[in-house]
């Protein structure tokens, strides 16, 4: 038994069945333009001397001002745990720390004696959430320098414990110590 539809129309049918397949493989295929708050995934970002840590995806790169020169360790670590809420303006946050932490990694950070980063050192591992020794690490990189401490005791290093809510957001401990 032969179909009753005319052959032209069976044509034009497959035809338009074949575009329509063809423009939604190619539209899935099509990159989105980034909205002119996100970063476009190859833009470079800016780094000064090596120290900074690439922006993690919705985050932005923040240029703070050179650092003071600290008077003593506690004017150093309170500058720097007042850097790293500055550079990291959408991995901080600033209010009461919550009763329960997702994690609390704590860093060694040793300076070279103008203030840039020698070396990281993780001092304490959380239990969970172990990726966030790696925010920690490159908030810290985002942040350097931390001003000249050439004229302060060795050695120049000193410890920031990161408290990490449950968005995966950090505050510096030094800032609830004031």
């Amino acid at each position: 038994m032969r179909c009753a539809e005319p052959r032209g129309a069976r044509r034009a049918a497959l035809g338009g069945a074949a575009l329509l397949t063809l423009a939604l493989v190619l539209g899935g295929c099509a990159q989105r333009a980034p909205s002119p708050t996100e970063p476009s995934p190859s833009a470079p970002v800016p780094a000064t001397a090596g120290e900074r840590a690439p922006a993690t995806p919705g985050s932005r790169v923040v240029a703070l001002p050179p650092p003071a020169t600290p008077r003593n360790w506690e004017t150093a670590r309170l500058q720097a745990a007042q850097r790293l809420v500055a550079a990291n303006p959408g991995l901080t946050y600033t209010g009461a720390a919550p009763d329960v932490l997702l994690a609390i990694p704590v860093l060694t950070i040793e300076l070279h004696a103008d203030g840039r980063i020698r070396h990281i050192e993780v001092m304490r591992y959380p239990g969970q959430a172990r990726d966030t020794v790696e925010l920690a690490k490159d908030a810290v990189r985002r942040a350097a320098p931390f001003g000249d401490v050439s004229k302060l005791p060795r050695p120049w290093k000193f410890n920031e414990t990161f408290l990490f809510n449950g968005e995966r957001k950090f505050k510096p401990m030094t800032l609830d110590r004031r």
